[in-house]
């Protein structure tokens, strides 16, 4: 007998991962001592590209902060092509966002498995330029799904009017996933304007992702409108970032799909 979930939804495996553009860093003391690999090709960025497509093969959706499009450091490699090449992914968009003195690039990227209708780059506000966020809708209209993608700043006003902008973009998506390197807690008071204004809810599950070899920060959020249905969250090492990438496992109506 075929159960309802198989007929009614599809079980989507989404992932967040902050890749540090390949760069290794395994301890506070390697911002410094390795300072060097975030502006040269070299430090065996190629090594850990392949052993994030390795993480990410088993997703169908994921989304990257700071994956380098192509500039010095990456060697020219757009890092977000690469990996949909390397993890079998059909479908792939990048959000350039910031360049450092020449030599270093950033960006959203978004890889997936199913074919989106639609892709949209917004620039969030900030004291500093160089953040975004990346939209992808799939499915039929405003029931479809939309899946975002951000970075957000370190200072706490930047992040407050980054999260009123966002919040006013998903308003108008009641199925979103939103997810990326938030840069605070899902409790900050900055958050709430975005859980009183859209769908999305608070984080069931506090997933602890920063610093890698010892996470303490619960900074990488996925958040679901209250449409979805989340079935397990779960940090995994994302090869040699500072970051652990966050994965979830949602039931998704297949209406939302088309």
């Amino acid at each position: 007998m075929t159960s309802s979930r198989t007929t009614d939804t599809r079980r989507l495996r989404v992932l967040t991962a902050n890749i540090q553009a390949g760069s290794s860093t395994r301890s506070y003391s390697d911002y410094v001592t390795r300072s060097w690999s975030h502006a040269l090709p070299v430090g065996g960025k190629r090594e850990s590209l392949d052993a994030i497509a390795r993480m990410v093969a088993g997703h169908d959706i994921v989304g990257l902060n700071e994956a380098d499009p192509g500039s010095l450091r990456s060697g020219f490699t757009n890092q977000t092509h690469y990996l949909a090449q390397r993890a079998g992914f059909n479908y792939w968009s990048h959000q350039p966002n910031r360049k450092v003195a020449g030599v270093a690039s950033s960006a959203n990227g978004l890889l997936s498995r199913l074919q989106p209708v639609e892709v949209q780059d917004h620039v969030l506000p900030g004291r500093l330029g160089g953040r975004g966020l990346l939209l992808a809708r799939f499915g039929d209209g405003e029931q479809g799904l939309t899946v975002a993608v951000a970075h957000l700043s370190l200072g706490a006003g930047s992040r407050l009017a980054q999260l009123d902008f966002i919040a006013e973009v998903l308003s108008d998506h009641p199925n979103s996933v939103l997810m990326g390197d938030f840069n605070c807690d899902a409790d900050r008071p900055e958050m709430q304007s975005l859980y009183r204004r859209t769908r999305l809810q608070p984080p069931g599950c506090l997933v602890p992702s920063f610093p890698s070899w010892g996470p303490t920060r619960q900074i990488d959020h996925i958040l679901v409108s209250d449409s979805l249905k989340i079935v397990q969250t779960q940090s995994v090492q994302a090869a040699y970032s500072d970051h652990l990438a966050v994965a979830m496992e949602l039931d998704v109506p297949r209406t939302m799909l088309g």
